[in-house]
């Protein structure tokens, strides 16, 4: 194990709103050898801003230089946002089939190219889009598709993409409802994948060609690396464990044979789980020493240490609803996404929001 503490249209406008809501919970530290990075070096302070509301479902940012790009689930809309909450549609993928917890989900931005992972009518597929034009009047130029073939349902799309610090694409899959695949290296299905930009697979994967980077998950929806390159990955548990994950290159993570910490041979445990009423992890980012979850059913911005001493901070319990994604902005603060209108919260009119969490120093 590692140093980590295991224990269970538009209208845009910018807002001051509540004052932070902070909750600890007091975990278990383990392997007190490692390096201690108890203590986060920025922290969540002041009141949270709405930079933009009244979006359809968005479930992914991403950056591209300064300027914040929002992916929409079921209007498979592209939309550019800047810092002040100026909002405008870049485009619209096309063949997106929105169902369930399908439609457009992840992007991610590599140069001047754009990522989408996405449902479409014969499965789950990923496609790049050249970026064209100058802030505030970007539009999508013609696509490419990197990945097809992924197996697509209601449920358990997984959806996630990034591009880590080896300039490689990391794409989170879910089991599509057939758990057994999770386990099964011939199937996509619930893995983190690897690919080169182009798609290809990297001669250094742990599979020799295949794109699976690790495998045994069930509907991981988080991905985010830290300043030392470790990833980190959270997952959407069944009945009793939700999990935040160090991915391993090759590792098993163990469903459906296990859930949680199962401390069982051939496995790698979850550093941190947590009931999934008070989570449902969705979209992570790590900074300052920390990994901020943004959680669904938990309704809450998960503050975890990367160090011995496991205090999770909570932040706006209950006060925004549903959370779907969190970023680090260009200026070092945090961009969170709801998911009010999902089909799942009690969405208010001001619905779905992006929202500004600041971050202080804690010198």
């Amino acid at each position: 194990m590692n140093g980590f503490a295991r224990y269970s249209g538009m209208v845009v406008t910018i807002v001051a709103v509540s004052a932070v809501l902070t909750a600890c919970t007091v975990g278990t530290a383990v392997d007190p050898g490692v390096p201690d990075r108890s203590n986060p070096s920025v922290e969540v302070t002041g009141d949270a801003e709405v930079i933009a509301e009244g979006l359809a479902v968005p479930w992914s940012i991403a950056f591209h230089g300064d300027v914040a790009l929002i992916s929409e689930r079921d209007t498979a809309r592209i939309i550019e946002l800047s810092a002040d909450g100026t909002a405008r549609e870049v485009g619209v993928i096309d063949g997106v089939a929105p169902r369930g917890e399908g439609g457009l989900l992840g992007i991610a931005v590599y140069e001047d190219d754009l990522y989408a992972y996405f449902t479409s009518a014969s499965g789950n597929r990923i496609e790049r889009y050249e970026l064209m034009g100058q802030p505030g009047e970007l539009r999508l130029g013609s696509s490419e598709s990197v990945l097809t073939g992924l197996e697509a349902a209601g449920n358990h799309n997984g959806g996630r993409i990034a591009f880590g610090p080896d300039g490689m694409l990391y794409a989170t899959v879910g089991d599509a409802g057939q758990p057994s695949r999770a386990q099964d290296l011939d199937s996509l299905s619930g893995k983190i994948l690897r690919l080169t930009p182009d798609g290809d697979v990297p001669d250094d994967n742990p599979f020799e060609g295949s794109p699976v980077f690790s495998y045994g998950h069930r509907n991981p929806q988080g991905i985010a690396w830290d300043d030392e390159g470790t990833l980190f990955a959270s997952e959407f548990g069944q009945d009793t464990w939700d999990e935040l994950n160090i991915v391993e290159p090759g590792g098993n993570y163990g469903w459906p044979e296990v859930e949680g910490i199962a401390d069982r041979d051939g496995f790698v445990d979850p550093v941190q789980q947590w009931h999934p009423d008070e989570a449902s992890p969705s979209g992570i980012a790590v900074t300052g020493g920390a990994v901020f979850v943004a959680n669904l059913r938990g309704e809450r911005l998960r503050e975890v240490p990367l160090g011995n001493v496991a205090v999770a901070a909570e932040h706006y319990v209950g006060e925004f609803g549903r959370l779907r994604d969190v970023v680090v902005a260009p200026d070092g603060a945090l961009w969170v996404l709801t998911n009010n209108r999902d089909g799942r919260g009690s969405p208010i009119e001001a619905d779905d929001r992006v929202l500004r969490v600041p971050l202080d120093s804690a010198d």
